[in-house]
């Protein structure tokens, strides 16, 4: 399937998902035809929630923006993209210190997938200090991060650290 340049893939591990990401969508959702949110199932990163329970939670998060859709995956990147036929990749970019790891992906990326271009985005200043891993470490030990999530994902995280 060739690559459509109106269709894109924001592909990521969401662990929760946070505000950061919401916006992210909310502004890129306009540019796209279809945008997919991609939660990465990445058993590595050793994630607090299960790949079900993030796909689950975001789509409840994400309900309502319109050309947006919520898809697990447990392929490869460039792979997944291409299946989709998926002309982009978006990804955010919070500080100068994202984009060093940034651009090694977006570079091997390029390798593997010449046909589809990274894209860029950065979060409303509000939520640019924000990272699924220090919500997750200030819920774990039973801090407020309710102003960081969405309503369904802070339920979640406190039954979660209960």
């Amino acid at each position: 399937m060739p690559a459509n340049p109106r269709i894109a893939v924001y592909p990521g591990t969401f662990d929760p998902l946070t505000n950061g990401h919401i916006d992210l969508v909310e502004r890129a959702a306009p540019l796209f035809d279809r945008l997919v949110v991609s939660v990465a199932e990445n058993p590595v990163k050793g994630p607090s929630f299960t790949l079900d329970e993030r796909i689950d939670l975001a789509r409840q998060a994400l309900a309502g923006i319109a050309g947006v859709e919520v898809v697990g995956y447990r392929v490869l990147l460039a792979d997944f993209v291409r299946e989709l036929g998926a002309g982009v990749i978006l990804r955010g970019l919070r500080a100068v210190s994202d984009f060093e790891y940034e651009f090694q992906l977006a570079s091997m990326n390029r390798h593997l997938i010449p046909e589809a271009e990274t894209l860029f985005l950065t979060p409303a200043e509000q939520w640019s200090f924000i990272s699924s891993s220090l919500v997750r470490e200030v819920a774990r030990f039973g801090g407020d991060v309710s102003g960081f999530v969405h309503p369904v994902v802070w339920a979640a995280l406190q039954r979660r650290f209960a």
